[in-house]
């Protein structure tokens, strides 16, 4: 396993996905953030069944960086229960963990 993680989210609109990427990138908090339009989410919320269409984020960063990047995500999204969802990145590519390191801030 290794320190890497790719932690999911979304946004409700193509400009605040935008906004968040750039925010988490420029804070060192992501190496890369990849935003994916058209997604539709279909769930319940406040008891009513719900569908919206939303922009998926898929935020590149490392174990330790996770705490920050999840208060600097909640703090800065529309959402009143933002989606983050932090999965453990098990391999990859060498040359990418080590360039994710070097994009990352350092502790």
């Amino acid at each position: 396993m290794t320190e890497q993680m790719v932690v999911l989210s979304t946004a409700g609109s193509e400009e605040e996905a935008s906004r968040l990427a750039r925010l988490l990138v420029e804070d060192r908090l992501a190496a890369c953030v990849a935003v994916t339009p058209g997604v539709k989410s279909v769930y319940r919320w406040g008891g009513r069944m719900e569908e919206s269409q939303e922009w998926a984020l898929t935020i590149k960063t490392s174990r330790a960086l996770l705490p920050a990047l999840m208060a600097r995500l909640k703090s800065a999204h529309s959402y009143q229960v933002p989606e983050i969802l932090a999965l453990t990145v098990e391999d990859g590519n060498p040359d990418y963990l080590d360039w994710m390191k070097m994009e990352l801030k350092q502790e």
